[in-house]
């Protein structure tokens, strides 16, 4: 790592050394107490991963909180830091997003956007139509404040739906999501109780679901909530909703069976976010952790991650109740609940299988492959070839066209996707342009280098890969360069990796 980086971070570290100390032992503690309740859940036949090497851990995690693979300059400067604790500090430097950092200033607030948008957005079937800005601009406003989860929530559920927006509050861009649930009552119950409640209430919508335990009345009363979104008409009587083909009037009721208080002037919406984001819900903290959860590690502890089960080990039970406890008790801090997620050793574990009982995800007794969302691979398409995007919120442009044609995919151990993906690079216009020596400018200097052809592959792999070549590949790479025309050969090993199924996968 250059000098003045060294400085610059150690300075960093001792300012920061006083505030973080206590909210360190948190994470560290919360770390180990996730590895402790996910090996409970082993037994005896269980053989752990062991853990990833430095190269997959970085491109792991960059992915995961950046939202692209880490630029060459910063895998070299991450693989050349010999400080011990360099995963946890490099995570921070992510998390910070330090204005004056230019590497991460934006990486996180900008990816999560797309993460949380990805969410909200979720079977509703406008994840196309409502890609415009307006509705990332409002989570990306919430991001960088780091406004905790609760918060956001409630201000999701109480957004003014009519003429009294205030744009510069953010007002009216959260309206995206009642829009894409059509402003129907219904369609928003199943939406939110999905989200932010991690149940599942749709099957109950018109009749009794036979295996679950909720009731269509159930349904329609958490639906009455949002009698107050109604596009035509005056809504009626506070909290009163008449299902479809009955005549009697169902009065809101939350999903524990409490009955709403209803206080002077409060409308329906804020009665429900009250309610749902209290510290003594038994639902709204689990499911948030059990959403982030099967985001890092690819499957929740509850699975589906929007439908609980009982048939999950008792450990990955009492484990999200931890999780839980401890977002609840750090204020809903997102960040907090990262921290400790990437610190554990279930994040940490290499991707390789290397033992019969690691072909249950369940058991997170290793990472699993999980399948890059449209805007992870093409941000991180444009960071290997060096390409920028002058346009990069028109649809027209190759990054909208790109997240067009591959809607975000809901469970990323499915690779269906993915499939499509590399197909679709393989024989893609933008990446032979982007792969060429004409129009890559790293490819041009390194072909015109005065250094070996060893070096010049290792280079490609850092700037594709994030890692350095294995010994057989480097030779068998090198042979190849080095029997034809060196700068042509060259440009072909770089479109082969771009075209890699490590490229196109999280691992």
């Amino acid at each position: 790592m250059n000098n003045h980086r060294w400085l610059a971070l150690g300075v960093l570290s001792l300012a920061l050394a006083p505030s973080l100390r206590a909210a360190d032992r948190d994470v560290e503690a919360l770390a180990a107490k996730i590895d402790e309740r996910v090996a409970a859940a082993w037994g005896q036949d269980v053989k752990p991963a062991p853990l990833a090497g430095d190269a997959e851990f970085f491109r792991r995690a960059h992915l995961d909180l950046a939202g692209r693979i880490p630029s060459v300059t910063e895998a070299r400067d991450f693989l050349d830091d010999d400080r011990a604790d360099k995963r946890r500090l490099w995570v921070e430097r992510i998390l910070r997003a330090d204005p004056d950092d230019p590497s991460y200033r934006t990486a996180y607030v900008n990816h999560f956007s797309n993460v949380w948008r990805a969410w909200l957005l979720a079977r509703t079937g406008q994840q196309g139509q409502f890609r415009q800005p307006a509705l990332e601009t409002w989570l990306r406003q919430r991001l960088k404040a780091n406004a905790g989860y609760d918060r956001l929530v409630r201000e999701l559920l109480t957004q003014p739906l009519g003429g009294n927006q205030d744009p510069g509050r953010g007002e009216g861009s959260a309206a995206v999501f009642y829009q894409a649930n059509e402003l129907k009552p219904e369609n928003l119950a199943g939406s939110t109780a999905r989200l932010f409640l991690g149940v599942t209430i749709e099957c109950a919508q018109c009749h009794n679901h036979p295996f679950d335990k909720w009731t269509r009345t159930q349904f329609w009363e958490y639906a009455a909530f949002f009698t107050d979104v109604a596009p035509q008409g005056k809504p009626g009587p506070r909290g009163e909703i008449k299902a479809p083909n009955q005549d009697k009037t169902i009065r809101a009721r939350f999903l524990d069976g409490k009955e709403p208080q209803w206080k002077d002037g409060s409308g329906t919406r804020p009665t429900l976010a009250e309610w749902m984001t209290a510290p003594d819900n038994p639902y709204f903290a689990r499911a948030a952790v059990n959403r982030l959860w099967a985001y890092f590690l690819g499957t929740g502890l509850a699975d589906p991650a929007d439908r609980p089960g009982d048939e999950r080990p008792a450990a990955h039970d009492a484990l999200l109740n931890e999780l839980a406890g401890g977002f609840a008790d750090h204020k809903y801090d997102v960040k907090f609940l990262i921290r400790a997620i990437t610190a554990s050793q279930a994040y940490q574990r290499s991707s390789a299988v290397s033992h019969p009982s690691h072909k249950d995800p369940r058991l997170f007794a290793r990472m699993p492959l999980r399948g890059l969302s449209p805007e992870q691979l093409f941000d991180s398409l444009a960071e290997a070839t060096e390409y920028q995007d002058a346009t990069p919120g028109n649809a027209q442009s190759a990054r909208g066209q790109f997240l067009a044609r591959f809607p975000a995919q809901e469970h990323k151990t499915d690779y269906q996707t993915s499939i499509l993906q590399a197909l679709y690079l393989m024989n893609n216009e933008f990446i032979a342009d982007r792969s060429s020596l004409e129009k890559n400018r790293t490819l041009a200097t390194l072909a015109e280098q005065r250094t070996s052809t060893a070096r010049k592959v290792e280079s490609l792999y850092l700037v594709v890969l994030s890692r350095k070549p294995r010994p057989e590949e480097s030779e068998r790479f090198v042979k190849y360069v080095e029997k034809g025309d060196p700068k042509k050969a060259l440009a072909d090993v770089f479109w082969v990796l771009l075209n890699s199924p490590e490229f196109i996968l999280n691992h």
